[in-house]
């Protein structure tokens, strides 16, 4: 099987397996409608190229006894008494901002290119961004 690509949706639809095996597979698999093609990518290797091309950049302190973290240029942050806390809370804290952004923020000019942060996100569970984070290897 090579690239597999669909001029309409109404093809892609009669041929979603083919469809969804390419993406699995690792291969192009795209879908035109009217003027705009759509890549259809397998999650693990998505995120697996975000995690590596979108970096956390977080900044933990300590702070009146506890943590605080934060990632400059986000309004998000988050704290806690210990450090492994402080990183739970801003996991929290990234899973509500990804929400946000869906829903209201994604078109906003300060937020828009936020698109691969929040495409990590969804696409992490608690503990691969908990690794995101503080820089573990992905």
């Amino acid at each position: 099987m090579s690239a597999v690509h669909y001029d309409t949706y109404t093809d892609a639809r009669a041929h979603l397996k083919d469809l969804l095996d390419a993406a699995e597979k690792g291969l192009v698999a795209t879908v035109r409608r009217d003027s705009a093609t759509t890549a259809v990518v397998d999650v693990v290797r998505l995120r697996h190229v975000l995690a590596a091309v979108v970096p956390s950049h977080a900044q933990v302190v300590p702070e009146a006894g506890g943590w605080s973290v934060f990632i400059p240029g986000l309004p998000v942050s988050a704290d806690g008494a210990s450090f492994d806390e402080a990183v739970d809370e801003m996991v929290d804290a990234l899973r509500e901002y990804a929400q946000d952004w869906q829903e209201r923020l994604l078109n906003a000019p300060n937020h828009r290119d936020n698109w691969g942060l929040v495409q990590l996100i969804s696409f992490s569970d608690d503990a691969q961004l908990r690794d995101w984070l503080v820089g573990a290897a992905q």
